[in-house]
């Protein structure tokens, strides 16, 4: 970013920069800009660099040699957004951030005018990156928020009254279940980091479909068979478990004359797979494609969710795909890779 001053050390240039954007990914006033200064002065080769917030307070590299005129330069960007000098040595430049003013740049020394401005235009990049980085990770747990809130009342108020009515008859079977219950909503509404397992996801799937067994009993068929190999493999929370439920509401509930729910797990080369399927009455494919696309009913966000979620962890070649026809049930396979850099459950 910096040439007018590397010519041929642009790559040591790039490098730098984007140590300086790591450095700010707390913002133009957070803990990393002595750092960012730092580096930057390095870029520079300037005798003093400085970089102010809004609110006037400049962490520095170096020392000013006028520190008073160095403030008043602060003062009067902040003031204008226009770039100032103090004699040839002195310069402040504005910082835009999403074409919004966010600080200021202080340089000291025989730097290059066009060397300052790209130092300046480098850091607004940065601070540009790490917005956008702070803006992905709240619509990630908004979106995360959003899947937890879908769990149906109306579920919950059946367990409840399947655990009541085991009080008197089979204490030992209400206690069971209302453990099951803890284990269920711990995992579904407690916070979380980032990541569990497949073993971890299949803890709180196992509550599900005992809360689930109770309350319809034997219109209720399951078959689970996952493969020892992928039970490591991690997963971003509830990527899973609202496939079961899927399954089990709208393939087996809502049809009245229950039906089976089969769940699926194998590595296929450095890959996991797991699918999810029932019997019931299936849907139209493009209906399908909707669901995923966001545009299906509000109880079916759930599935658009968790393949957001799966294709901005893995990548686009990963996540949900549906296999259903009306009348044949309905198939979501989930495909993600069993190790992936920086993915690590806790």
């Amino acid at each position: 970013m910096v040439r007018a001053r590397f010519g041929s050390d642009a790559m040591a240039a790039v490098a730098e920069g984007r140590r300086v954007a790591a450095a700010l990914r707390s913002g133009v006033d957070g803990p990393g800009a002595g750092t960012a200064a730092r580096r930057l002065r390095r870029l520079l080769e300037a005798d003093a660099v400085g970089l102010s917030g809004l609110n006037g307070e400049t962490a520095w590299s170096g020392r000013p040699s006028d520190p008073a005129a160095s403030t008043h330069l602060v003062e009067r960007v902040l003031r204008t957004d226009a770039r100032v000098g103090h004699g040839r040595r002195l310069v402040a430049l504005p910082l835009h951030a999403r074409d919004e003013l966010v600080g200021a740049l202080v340089v000291e020394g025989a730097v290059a005018t066009v060397a300052a401005r790209e130092a300046a235009i480098l850091v607004g990049e940065a601070l540009d990156l790490a917005r956008l980085e702070a803006s992905s990770d709240v619509a990630e747990l908004a979106e995360l928020r959003a899947l937890r809130a879908e769990i149906s009342p109306h579920f919950v108020y059946n367990s409840l009254t399947a655990i009541a009515s085991f009080v008197e008859s089979d204490p030992e079977r209400a206690r069971e279940l209302m453990l099951e219950f803890a284990a269920y909503t711990r995992h579904s509404l407690a916070r979380h980091g980032d990541y569990t397992t497949v073993a971890g996801e299949f803890e709180a799937i196992e509550a599900y479909l005992a809360l689930a067994r109770a309350v319809l009993g034997d219109r209720l068929r399951v078959q689970v068979r996952i493969a020892p190999e992928i039970l490591p493999v991690a997963l971003p929370y509830l990527a899973l478990q609202p496939l079961v439920e899927n399954a089990v509401r709208h393939g087996v509930e809502l049809t009245g004359a229950g039906g089976l729910v089969q769940v699926s797990g194998e590595a296929e080369g450095s890959e996991c797979v797991i699918s999810v399927e029932d019997d019931g009455p299936g849907m139209d494919p493009r209906y399908a494609a909707d669901i995923l696309a966001g545009r299906g009913k509000p109880g079916s966000l759930g599935l658009a969710n968790v393949d957001r979620r799966l294709r901005t962890v893995f990548g686009p070649g990963y996540g949900l795909v549906i296999e259903t026809a009306e009348g044949a049930g309905t198939k979501v396979v989930l495909r993600v890779p069993r190790f992936q850099p920086g993915v690590i459950a806790e």
